[in-house]
C-alpha cells in the first residue's frame, strides 16, 4: 500500500530524530510543537489534540513517536471505523518498538508498521489475529488488484478466516493470483463464504462477504446535454436488471466526440471512472449484435454503445447488449466484460539489488522495496536469502536461473497491469543483474518513460563484498569482466580480457564456469599468465557473506588448480598488490610512482 499523505509527529527533539528516516525514505511530514520547530520540521500550535484532529480527514497514515497511552486517548474520540480512519502506527522514543494500532488490515497500518520498523531496526508489533498467524488479512485480498468491496460482514468473515474454519470461495471473475498467497480452509459445511464476482452475490444463510473486480466497461451513447443523473439512472437501471455490480464498473467507454459530454465528465469524476473515447472509424471497426443505420448517419458508425463497450473491453462479445433509458434525454447502454480487471493504479518496477546475501548487508530502501511490493520476483536462491523481508499477502515467483527474460517480460506485464513489482537481483541490479535487461525489454515494447514507473535500488556488488572478505584489493583502478558468453559473443570477452591484462587493472572475473562452460575460464588464466607476473595474487571467494562461504588466496600461476563455478567471484591483483597475513592489499599508489592522494 502506498501512503500518498503520510503524517509524522514528535514531542521532543528525540523523538525527532527517531522519525528522520521515514521523513528521508518515505516522504512524511513532520510536525513537532512550533517552540522546538525547525528547518526539518513543521509546528503546530499549543494544542496536540487539536492537531491530530486537523490531520485525521487529510491523512492516509499518521506516525506517532509517542506513549501508546497518550495516542489511544488522542485518537479515541476521532474513531469511526475501520474502512475510514487513517492507519495509525506508534514507536517508542528509542526506536525499538514499532506498534500497529489502529487499521491495521484495511487502513495498511500493520503494513507500515513493518516498513517502519524496517527503516529504524526496531521490533513490529502487530496484535491482529491473522497478522499473529503469518496469514494475509481477507479483507485486503483484493487491494492489489483495485477490486472494490461488496456487501457483508467483513469482520465476522475475518474473524472466521482468522481462526482457520472452513470458508467456500465462489470466483466468478478477476485474477486468480490471490490464490499464490491466501489458502483457505475448506469442507462440505463452510462457516463463510467469499465471493469474487463481476455480479450481485446470491444470497443464503452463510455468512459471506464480497469482491467486485472491476471487469465491467460500460458502452454509452446519449443525446447531448444529457445530464449526469439520467446517465446513473440508465446504468443502474441495467446493472440491476441483468444482476450486475455497479463496483464491477471498469469504466465508460463512447465515441470521441463526446469527450466533452458534460454528463459522462461528471458521472467519471464523481465515481472516480476512467472515460475511453474511440474514434467513428475503430468502432465502424467492431461486429456488433445491432448496428443502427440512423446512427451511422448521424456520427459515422452503425454502433456507439456497444462498439465501445467492446472496444474497451478488448472483446468480441457482450454482457448486456445496448439497452435504451429515456427520461430527460436518451441514453443508450451496452456492458462488455473484459477478461483482465482495471486495477485503477500506476504499476511500478522496483529494481532491487540484494547485495551479497544477508540481510544486513541490504540497504534500508531496498529492504523497503521488497517489504512494500505487491509482487517479488527473482532467481529462486535470492528470494531464499530475503525471505524474512517477505509478507503474507504478497505474490512471490521464484523462477529458474535460466529464465532471466522471462522474469523481465513477466515484471513488465505485472507493472503494466498497475502491481508494484520488485525484481530482485544478487549483489547491484545494475550490475550483471536484471535492471538492464528489464530496462531493454522495457524499450523494446515503446516505453514512454513513465508508466510504470521505475526505481533502481543499489546494492553492494559481488566484487565489493569479495574484496572485503579478503582485504583492500581494489585501492586501484579495476574493471569487472564476465565470462558467461550467453549474452556476449566470446571474442569480445577475450578482447577485454587482453586489454584488461595488458593495462594491469585489477580484475574481477563474474560467471567464471559453470558445469557446460569450462574453457572460457582456463583460457581467461592463460591470457593474464602472457601479461602478468605468475605470483600476482588471486583471491577466489564463493558466496560471499553466506553460510556457505569460501575463500582462498593464491596466486595467478595456481589459479587453475582452485575449483569455481558461478557463485564465485575472482579478484587477480596488479603488479603493486601483495598478501600479508591472508589478507591481499593493493596500495593506493603504484611502487615507484609515490603515493596518491
Amino acid at each position: 500500500m502506498d501512503f500518498q499523505s503520510l503524517a509524522a509527529i514528535a514531542t521532543t527533539p528525540s523523538a525527532a530524530k527517531t522519525l528522520q528516516p521515514l521523513c528521508q525514505s518515505m516522504g512524511a511530514s513532520l510536525w513537532m510543537p512550533q517552540s522546538i520547530a525547525n528547518d526539518s520540521a513543521q509546528g503546530y500550535g499549543e494544542s496536540l489534540k487539536a492537531h491530530v484532529a486537523a490531520l485525521w480527514d487529510t491523512q492516509e497514515a499518521i506516525v506517532f513517536c509517542l506513549a501508546a497511552g497518550a495516542v489511544v486517548r488522542l485518537i479515541a474520540p476521532l474513531l469511526q471505523h475501520k474502512s475510514t480512519d487513517p492507519a495509525v502506527v506508534v514507536v517508542d522514543e528509542a526506536g525499538k518498538f514499532v506498534v500497529s494500532l489502529c487499521s491495521g488490515h484495511t487502513g495498511g497500518a500493520d503494513k507500515l508498521t513493518l516498513l517502519v520498523a524496517q527503516l529504524l531496526g526496531a521490533t513490529p508489533v502487530l496484535t491482529g489475529a491473522s497478522s499473529s498467524l503469518g496469514l494475509p488479512a481477507v479483507d485486503i485480498l483484493g487491494v492489489p488488484f483495485g477490486w472494490q468491496k461488496g456487501v457483508g460482514d467483513w469482520t465476522k468473515v475475518s474473524a472466521i478466516v482468522a481462526r482457520q474454519d472452513a470458508v467456500e470461495v465462489i470466483q466468478e471473475s478477476g485474477s486468480t493470483l490471490w490464490q499464490q498467497v491466501f489458502k483457505f480452509a475448506t469442507s462440505a459445511s463452510p462457516q463463510a463464504k467469499v465471493w469474487i464476482t463481476h455480479r450481485t452475490p446470491r444470497g443464503d444463510d452463510t455468512l459471506q462477504v464480497c469482491w467486485h473486480p472491476r471487469v465491467l466497461w460500460v458502452g454509452i451513447g446519449c443525446e447531448r446535454g444529457t445530464p449526469k443523473e439520467t446517465i446513473t439512472q440508465a446504468i443502474t437501471q441495467v446493472c440491476l436488471a441483468n444482476n450486475l455490480a455497479e463496483n464491477a464498473i471498469a469504466g465508460i467507454a463512447t465515441i470521441d466526440i463526446k469527450a466533452d459530454e458534460v454528463g459522462l465528465i461528471e458521472l467519471c469524476q464523481e465515481r472516480n471512472l476512467p472515460l475511453r473515447t474511440f474514434t467513428a472509424k475503430v468502432l465502424n471497426s467492431i461486429s456488433v449484435p445491432n448496428p443502427s443505420p440512423v446512427v451511422a448517419a448521424e456520427v459515422g458508425t452503425p454502433s456507439v454503445a456497444e462498439a465501445a463497450a467492446m472496444s474497451a473491453a478488448q472483446v468480441d462479445s457482450l454482457v448486456v447488449t445496448k439497452q435504451i433509458y429515456k427520461s430527460q434525454g436518451a441514453v443508450t447502454v451496452a456492458i462488455a466484460q473484459a477478461e483482465r480487471e482495471y486495477t485503477n493504479r500506476n504499476g511500478k518496477l522496483f529494481l532491487v539489488g540484494t547485495g551479497p546475501g544477508k540481510l544486513d548487508q541490504i540497504t534500508p530502501a531496498a529492504q523497503n522495496a521488497i517489504s512494500s511490493a505487491d509482487v517479488v520476483i527473482g532467481y529462486e536462491l535470492y528470494i531464499d536469502l530475503i525471505k524474512p523481508l517477505l509478507q503474507p499477502q504478497q505474490i512471490i515467483e521464484a523462477l529458474p536461473i535460466t529464465q532471466e527474460r522471462q522474469r523481465a517480460e513477466r515484471a513488465i506485464e505485472l507493472a503494466n497491469w498497475g502491481l508494484t513489482v520488485a525484481v530482485v537481483s544478487s549483489g547491484d541490479s545494475g550490475i550483471y543483474g536484471m535492471a538492464g535487461l528489464v530496462m531493454e525489454q522495457l524499450q523494446a515494447t515503446g516505453w514512454d518513460g513513465k508508466t510504470p514507473s521505475i526505481q533502481v535500488f543499489p546494492g553492494i556488488t559481488a566484487l565489493q563484498a569479495a574484496a572485503a572478505r579478503v582485504g583492500t584489493p581494489l585501492m586501484h583502478d579495476f574493471c569487472a569482466i564476465s565470462l558467461s558468453d550467453l549474452l556476449t559473443p566470446w571474442e569480445a570477452i577475450e578482447k577485454r580480457l587482453t586489454a584488461a591484462a595488458q593495462a594491469d587493472f585489477i580484475t574481477a572475473l563474474y560467471n567464471p564456469k559453470s558445469q557446460t562452460r569450462t574453457q572460457q575460464f582456463a583460457t581467461a588464466c592463460a591470457i593474464f599468465l602472457k601479461y602478468r607476473n605468475p605470483n600476482t595474487p588471486v583471491a577466489i571467494v564463493r558466496s560471499a557473506y553466506r553460510d556457505n562461504e569460501q575463500i582462498i588466496l593464491t596466486t595467478l600461476d595456481k589459479l587453475l588448480d582452485t575449483p569455481v563455478d558461478m557463485l564465485t567471484t575472482v579478484l587477480i591483483g596488479n603488479q603493486s598488490t601483495r598478501t600479508h597475513h591472508n589478507w591481499m592489499i593493493t596500495p593506493r599508489g603504484y611502487l615507484g610512482f609515490g603515493d596518491s592522494d
